[in-house]
């Protein structure tokens, strides 16, 4: 079964935001977002997320942005 794009990324960002050693509060401080946007876009609810958004959570947790998109279930 395909997975929602939303969920791989999201579930992507958690992964490397724990990696990093952010607390959803702390990513979305750096990226002046609120913490409930976080929480969203982690959760299994579908929130969508611009490119821009997308590469600026990127360079925070020092991922290259295509690494979002990998399905590695």
């Amino acid at each position: 079964m395909e997975k929602d794009i939303y969920n791989v990324i999201g579930k992507n960002i958690k992964k490397f935001r724990i990696i990093k050693g952010f607390k959803q509060h702390d990513l979305a401080s750096k990226l002046y977002l609120s913490d409930s946007f976080i929480a969203k876009l982690e959760s299994k609810t579908r929130q969508t997320i611009s490119i821009d958004t997308l590469e600026q959570i990127a360079k925070v947790l020092d991922v290259d942005i295509t690494e979002f998109f990998k399905n590695n279930d």
